[in-house]
């Protein structure tokens, strides 16, 4: 008597979400063990955590609006790695094409922000950003498509490259380096919100919503549109299901790669100019992360854009509700939200395992049974 794995024909979408919500409660479950090990109460810290301390807080408002600034270059990146990863090209390299469009972005505003009118200014920051960061991941796939590398390994190493490259200008105080503040004796990087910002709509009599939010959104809605009713969309999941079939099909595939590729990291870009032109500064930690936390995001969500923003809402609660808790509770790091997140993430890929497969006793006399 064994067991063996049987492949589902079909799980109702009602049993999806039920294993899904599983995975997430199990992984809570989980995350007050570890509370209640060193004296914290689990309720109350993931009250504070999920209300992110916004429960009887005159600035309310504020953390909220801190919340949206921190949730938008994250939800931007996720769907732009979908993109790739729909195509079977391992993308991982969000973090270096974030940075890349970062220091483009900071370089438009601070060349071209005195001159030039603030809305243009903007447009050229988000159009430079796109391009700067587009380029960059677009040398990983012209290596691919012509040499066959592993994108993954160039990906993740040219990650390295941008960083140190935004190293280098964060410690180089020169008369070139325009980046950092000359009135200060030691390097710090010039701060250009009052020349160049995106401006944000108000909602009541404190609430402002930031533009970016807006934009963020038609972003999304278009790259739906894109994937599921476009020939483009329809050529990036031929490719990839099975490049040979797409080559049988007589698809362009080295093209399809290049344009995907170079969209994606585009989008990355875009988020990059978002995050820079909202907080008028450059950075060493201007990503946040948002390159990796936006894999985890992409594979939770399953590649579908619409479910992005969702998770991406329950990542950055868990994040941004984890900094607000820990300051509660100072036994609880804030990091404790990179612990329940690589949880929710295994426990989760096990609901999609039970999802798509089931285990089955073997019968008695059964050919397959040992």
């Amino acid at each position: 008597m064994g067991f063996h794995i049987v492949k589902r024909e079909n799980c109702p979408c009602w049993k999806r979400c039920m294993f899904y919500l599983m995975a997430i409660v199990v992984a809570l479950v989980l995350g007050a063990v570890v509370l209640l090990s060193i004296g914290v109460d689990p309720f109350e810290y993931y009250y504070q955590m999920f209300t992110m301390g916004t429960v009887g807080n005159r600035i309310a408002y504020k953390t909220f609006m801190n919340f949206l600034k921190e949730l938008v270059p994250l939800v931007l990146t996720s769907v732009a790695l979908s993109l790739a990863f729909k195509m079977r090209f391992w993308n991982i390299g969000g973090e270096g094409q974030f940075i890349m469009g970062s220091i483009a972005a900071a370089f438009v505003a601070l060349k071209f922000g005195p001159a030039l009118p603030m809305w243009l200014t903007l447009v050229v920051m988000c159009a430079v950003a796109m391009i700067i960061a587009g380029l960059y991941g677009l040398i990983v796939a012209l290596l691919k498509v012509k040499f066959g590398t592993n994108e993954t390994l160039m990906t993740l190493m040219l990650n390295y490259v941008a960083l140190y490259v935004l190293v280098f200008i964060s410690e180089t105080k020169d008369d070139w380096n325009f980046f950092l503040s000359a009135d200060s004796a030691r390097p710090v990087f010039q701060n250009f919100s009052e020349i160049c910002s995106f401006p944000a709509i108000p909602m009541g009599e404190k609430f402002q919503l930031n533009i970016c939010v807006v934009l963020t959104v038609i972003v999304g809605i278009l790259i739906y549109v894109y994937l599921k009713h476009t020939k483009q969309g329809y050529e990036i999941a031929v490719v990839g299901d099975s490049v040979g079939t797409a080559h049988y099909a007589g698809m362009k595939v080295n093209w399809i790669i290049l344009r995907t590729v170079f969209l994606s990291a585009a989008l990355i870009g875009l988020a990059a100019a978002f995050k820079v032109g909202t907080s008028g500064v450059l950075s060493t930690s201007i990503t946040n992360d948002v390159g990796w936390t936006g894999i985890i995001v992409a594979w939770l969500s399953q590649l579908n854009t619409i479910a992005i923003f969702m998770v991406s809402i329950l990542i950055c609660v868990l994040q941004f509700g984890s900094t607000v808790a820990a300051s509660t509770f100072a036994q609880v790091d804030s990091s404790f939200a990179n612990m329940l997140q690589g949880a929710i993430l295994f426990l989760v890929l096990a609901a999609d395992f039970f999802i798509r497969f089931r285990i089955v006793r073997a019968k008695k006399g059964d050919k397959n049974n040992g």
